[in-house]
C-alpha cells in the first residue's frame, strides 16, 4: 500500500438510485395503486407479500411487521420470553439482535463465532448448554445468572447461514425454541433449506440497504406454527383480537401498505440480483487471487452445501484501518461490520463479561 492510489474512480459503498431507475415504472405504478386505494395499513399488498415471502423462504406463514428489529422483538414476545429468561446468541452482529432480547427483560447469553463464517459457533453453544447450564425439572438454568435458557437466536451473518443442523439438535435436546435472525440472509440456504424457514421463527429485515429493501423500515416474521402466526398477528396490533378486545399486551408493529407494494415489485427481481451478487463475489475472489493478495486479504469463506447471498462482501485484513484509508483516497467506499462486539458495548457492561478477552474470535473479527 505504498503506491499512491488514483482518485479517478468514485465507487460508493452503496448507491440505490440505479436500482430504482431500472424499476421506476413498476414502482411508480405500485405506489399510485396504493394511493388510489387509500388503504395504507395491513391491506391486500401486505397479505400478498406475507404469502409470497413465506413461500419463497419455505415457511407456511408470514407476518409483516414494521422493521427487522420489531420482527425479533415480537418473536420473543410471542414465545413469552421475559424477565428471568435468557437467550443464547452471538456478540458479533448488529445491535438489534441482543437489544431485542434485553428489551423484553431477558438476558443475552453470548457465544463466540467461528473464524471463517463469522456465524455463532455451534460447538460453543453445546459447551455453554452442557457445561454452564443444568437441568431443573423441565427448565435449563444458566448457573452463573440463575436465568432460565429459553431460546437460541443465531444470526445468518453477511448472507450465509449458520450451522442449523447442530444448533437445531442442541435446541431439541434441551427443549429450547429457535429464532433465526435472517435480517441479512433472505434467500440464503443451508443444505437446501431457506434461511428464516428452518427454526420456530425466522426474522427478516427489509431495511433499504438489504438485498430486498423497502423505501423505509419494514420486516417480516415467518413460522410453520399456525398458533404462533395467529399470536404474532395479534401482537403487532396491540394484542387486539377482535377489534377493541385486547387479550395480550402487544405493540404497534404493523407493516404499511406502501412498503409492501414496493417489496412485491422487488421480490420478483431478487433471484437475478442474488445471481449478480454471486458473480461479483466470484470476480473479487479471483481478482484478489490473481493480484497475489491472498496472504494479506482473506476473502469470504463459502460453505459448499449452502447458498451465500452476499448481503456484504466482507474481507479480513490485519492492517484494516490503513487499507480503508487507502481505499477512501482512491474513491472506494467501505464500511466496518462491526467495530465493537456487543459484549464490549457500554449498555451490556452489567452482563459481567468484563473487558476484552471474553470472546476472542469476535474481538479479532471486529479488529480485522
Amino acid at each position: 500500500m505504498t503506491r499512491q492510489p488514483s482518485a479517478r474512480l468514485q465507487v460508493p459503498l452503496l448507491d440505490l438510485k440505479p436500482q430504482y431507475l431500472s424499476l421506476r415504472a413498476e414502482l411508480d405504478a405500485a405506489l399510485i395503486a396504493v394511493a388510489e386505494s387509500q388503504h395504507f395499513i395491513l391491506g391486500h399488498a401486505v397479505r400478498q407479500l406475507e404469502e409470497r415471502v413465506a413461500t419463497y423462504c419455505g415457511a407456511r406463514f408470514g407476518v409483516g411487521v414494521s422493521s427487522g428489529t420489531d420482527a425479533l422483538l415480537v418473536s420473543l414476545m410471542a414465545l413469552g420470553i421475559g424477565p428471568g429468561d435468557a437467550v443464547v446468541t452471538t456478540p458479533f452482529t448488529f445491535f438489534a439482535t441482543a437489544g431485542a432480547i434485553a428489551r423484553v427483560g431477558a438476558r443475552p447469553l453470548f457465544v463466540d463465532i467461528e473464524p471463517d463464517s463469522f456465524n455463532v459457533d455451534p460447538a460453543g453453544i453445546e459447551r455453554l448448554l452442557e457445561g454452564e447450564c443444568e437441568p431443573r425439572g423441565e427448565a435449563v438454568l444458566h448457573r452463573a445468572s440463575g436465568c432460565r435458557v429459553r431460546a437460541l437466536m443465531p444470526v445468518h451473518l453477511y448472507g450465509q447461514t449458520a450451522d442449523m443442523d447442530r444448533m437445531s439438535a442442541a435446541a431439541a435436546r434441551h427443549g429450547l425454541a429457535m429464532i433465526e435472525d435472517a435480517a441479512q440472509a433472505v434467500g440464503a440456504e443451508f443444505r437446501g433449506r431457506r434461511a428464516g424457514g428452518i427454526g420456530d421463527l425466522g426474522c427478516l429485515s427489509f431495511f433499504p440497504t438489504k438485498n430486498l429493501g423497502a423505501f423505509g423500515d419494514a420486516g417480516l416474521v415467518m413460522t410453520n406454527d399456525e398458533a404462533l402466526a395467529s399470536k404474532l398477528r395479534m401482537l403487532r396490533v396491540h394484542g387486539m383480537e377482535p377489534r377493541y378486545c385486547h387479550s395480550l399486551i402487544g405493540g404497534n408493529f404493523r407493516l404499511d401498505e406502501i412498503q409492501a407494494a414496493v417489496l412485491l415489485v422487488k421480490l420478483g427481481h431478487l433471484d437475478a440480483w442474488t445471481a449478480a451478487r454471486q458473480r461479483n463475489a466470484s470476480f473479487y475472489r479471483a481478482a484478489i487471487g490473481r493480484a497475489g493478495l491472498g496472504d494479506h486479504v482473506k476473502v469470504p469463506w463459502v460453505a459448499r452445501d449452502g447458498r451465500h447471498v452476499f448481503n456484504q462482501f466482507v474481507v479480513r485484513v490485519e492492517a484494516r484501518d490503513a487499507l480503508r484509508a487507502w481505499l477512501a483516497e482512491a474513491g472506494v467506499g467501505t464500511e466496518i461490520y462491526y467495530p465493537v462486539p456487543l459484549h464490549l458495548q457500554p449498555c451490556f457492561a452489567a452482563l459481567g463479561y468484563g473487558g476484552p478477552g471474553a470472546f476472542p474470535e469476535s474481538e479479532l473479527a471486529a479488529a480485522e
